[in-house]
């Protein structure tokens, strides 16, 4: 069984108004993960990502790609550390910021 880490993620490029938040939510859904994404009204996008250590790596991957009508220029990470109470069930989508 692997830890489970928290990483926030900064995309950016052309990742507003192509579907990218909805499509990042649906695909982390389908791989189990929990935590959240918003868009961030400097065009970027935001999540917190909940991921077994060995699924990170993978799903971050796949969001340097995006859906097809994104463009993805940069893709930072963090390491966060939270708390059990702020963990998110599930994935959500959030307001801008």
């Amino acid at each position: 069984m692997s830890t489970v880490t928290a990483t926030r993620l900064f995309v950016r490029g052309r990742v507003q108004g192509v579907g990218y938040r909805a499509w990042l939510a649906r695909e982390a859904g389908k791989r189990g993960l929990h935590g959240w994404v918003r868009n961030r009204q400097d065009g970027s996008v935001e999540a917190l990502i909940l991921a077994p250590s060995d699924a990170l790596a993978a799903f971050l991957a796949l969001c340097q790609i995006g859906p097809a009508a994104a463009d993805v220029t940069d893709l930072v990470t963090q390491d966060e550390t939270i708390s059990a109470s702020d963990a998110e069930n599930g994935f959500t989508l959030r307001p801008t910021v």
